[in-house]
């Protein structure tokens, strides 16, 4: 079987590699070993915070509505809750946008579905509560 010594293929990997790990500290933007480790480890963890950053953002706009539902004298699952039984498909995101840049339209939308918020000192409940008897066998 004839040898192959893999001159251009192997010098093309190794320069795509290096050229990922452009900037990396020391030895791990420079040598092909290091470089290599550093080039994986760096790819696993773009790809898990690839969905952390959705969620760190989700809890991002819970904390802004929250704060500016708080400003208009109610809470943010209240508010919510008010939102989803009016009727208004307004996504956290375009929410908490609102509650930053326009507060004066944040404040009539909570105005506008203030006859949804919960009555206080009355319980409600999602579902009814289930009753269950247990037959003696």
């Amino acid at each position: 079987m004839p040898r192959v010594k893999r001159g251009t293929k192997r010098r093309a990997r190794r320069k795509k590699l290096l050229r990922h790990a452009k900037g990396f500290f020391l030895t791990k933007g420079k040598l092909y070993r290091s470089a290599k480790e550093a080039v994986n480890r760096s790819l696993r963890y773009t790809y898990r915070d690839r969905r952390v950053r959705k969620r760190d953002y989700r809890a991002l706009w819970i904390q802004r509505i929250g704060a500016a539902a708080r400003n208009n004298g109610t809470t943010y699952s209240q508010l919510i809750h008010a939102l989803k039984a009016g009727g208004i498909d307004l996504d956290r995101k375009i929410l908490a946008d609102m509650a930053v840049h326009d507060a004066d339209g944040f404040a009539s939308l909570v105005g506008s579905v203030k006859q949804h918020f919960p009555k206080p000192g009355v319980v409600q409940t999602a579902r009814p509560a289930v009753v269950r008897h247990h037959e003696e066998g």
